[in-house]
């Protein structure tokens, strides 16, 4: 089947018209199959949205094989290996093919031959709380999902759009590798792109304008982070001010201040990494009284309703938190609402995250500072990795698990992970928060030996042991 979209015209009555073709659109698609509904699927571009296209699988894709690069020179003593970017051209060609196989698979593929489903390639505009225009038509429904996502925004600087500066977007199709790239940003997409381009060879700096990298999180993991980022060879500078930007040749040149000092920094390639704006211009949102926040974000309950009857969002439309798995269940969960009786809230209490930085960085819940603001009596604990066997065996002790409690139930709040695969390892918490899991409970089930998980165990141990005095795999 060709990569084209567009199909089955037929009556101008639908149950419902989704505005957008990313995950909250497909979700929704697929969940008002479920309830027998006719939908209209209305989107602009390439169908997948973000994620599949420009965002997670390219980006993972491309850090995976950098780290692969990278451990190589890495390596256990006695062992010498040897790798080198032969072909990077080659690399993204791979990317490329991978993200129009999935695009292929698990979007067009699942409902191309869907006759409850007519999908229209073109830009959308409400004319009113009914009536879609679209392509020289108008398509009613009494019910609307507008789930037309995010892009990234770059940073209000003068002139600074009309230097070539690049988003995420442009960064994973680049063909050439840089010799040299400045990264505007210091949080999850600023850290990932630093992380690759420099373990692929270029010379990275980045450029943060807070006191620390991922300032939202605990000064111990994020100093631990910058440490190790560091000692990659990436340079990053923090309480960064943008003062202007030039081109000279074929650099582009920041004059900033840091704490008081001007300096200077130039790269022949700079990414902007600092946010992202809801896509709802010229939706015609406002024409129905439906205001949008400053970044573009349309309100909605927590039944993801708008403010007008029979109009939902779901995804980064509607803001934080902005992930694919997160737009497909907000999708579903509008979808659902709009076509039956339900109407079911948003529940992100055990709402696990994942930066791929390498350690990784991820969570769940509350971190103690979140806990003790909400009044909870919070109890936390710091396992570092060096405690941990398999790490110690893996030769690879970087990073820390510190995991948060409620003192008087014993309840799990939430856990942070700077570890290697730290991904992997939140979902134990996530489960523990969702079923109410004790850290006692968690700390009294078995955990393989000489594995990551292993690292949760001793760290719900922690609570109340100095693991420093326990033997291997007791308790």
């Amino acid at each position: 089947m060709s990569d084209s979209t567009e199909h089955r015209p037929r009556s101008k009555e639908s149950d419902l018209i989704i505005i957008g073709g990313g995950s909250a659109a497909f979700a929704g698609t697929l969940k008002a199959l479920d309830l027998n509904a006719r939908v209209v699927m209305i989107n602009e571009g390439l169908i997948g949205g973000t994620c599949v296209n420009v965002g997670c699988v390219p980006s993972k894709a491309l850090i995976r094989a950098a780290e692969a690069h990278h451990r190589t020179s890495h390596a256990f003593q006695g062992i010498k290996t040897y790798s080198e970017v032969s072909s990077f051209k080659d690399l993204i060609l791979q990317k490329d093919q991978l993200v129009e196989s999935l695009r292929q698979k698990k979007y067009i593929d699942i409902i191309k031959d869907r006759p409850e489903v007519e999908i229209i390639s073109g830009r959308a505009t409400l004319k009113d709380a009914q009536t879609v225009i679209v392509a020289g038509r108008e398509i009613r429904s009494k019910k609307i999902l507008i789930a037309t996502g995010s892009a990234p925004y770059l940073p209000p600087l003068p002139g600074l759009a009309d230097l070539g500066i690049m988003t995420s977007t442009e960064a994973f199709a680049l063909t050439t590798l840089p010799e040299k790239m400045i990264v505007i940003g210091g949080r999850y997409i600023a850290l990932e792109i630093a992380q690759m381009f420099s373990r692929f060879g270029s010379e990275v700096t980045i450029l943060q304008r807070s006191s620390r990298i991922l300032p939202d999180e605990s000064p111990e993991l994020t100093d631990a982070l910058t440490g190790y980022l560091r000692d990659e060879g990436v340079n990053i500078q923090t309480n960064v001010s943008l003062k202007s930007a030039r081109r000279a040749g074929n650099e582009i040149i920041f004059d900033t201040e840091i704490n008081g000092k001007k300096q200077c920094f130039s790269a022949g390639h700079v990414v902007a990494a600092t946010g992202r704006r809801a896509n709802t211009k010229n939706l015609g949102l406002e024409a129905l009284g439906l205001k949008t926040k400053s970044n573009g974000e349309m309100a909605v309950d927590e039944q993801l309703e708008s403010a007008v009857p029979g109009i939902y969002g779901a995804g980064d439309v509607v803001g934080a938190p902005q992930f694919v798995y997160t737009a497909a269940y907000e999708g579903a969960l509008a979808v659902e609402n709009a076509l039956t009786d339900k109407k079911k809230r948003r529940d992100y209490r055990a709402l696990p995250w994942v930066i791929f930085s390498d350690p990784q960085v991820a969570g769940v819940g509350m971190d103690e500072r979140q806990a003790k603001t909400a009044g909870i009596d919070a109890h936390a604990v710091t396992l570092q990795m060096d405690q941990v066997p398999r790490a110690l065996a893996a030769r690879d002790t970087r990073g820390l698990i510190t995991l948060v409690r409620d003192r008087a139930t014993d309840q799990l709040l939430g856990g942070r992970f700077l570890a290697p695969e730290g991904g992997e390892l939140v979902m134990e918490i996530s489960l523990a928060i969702k079923y109410s899991i004790t850290a006692t409970e968690l700390a009294g089930t078995f955990h393989p030996y000489l594995t990551n998980s292993e690292a949760i165990k001793l760290a719900a141990l922690s609570f109340r042991k100095n693991v420093d005095q326990l033997s291997c795999c007791a308790s």
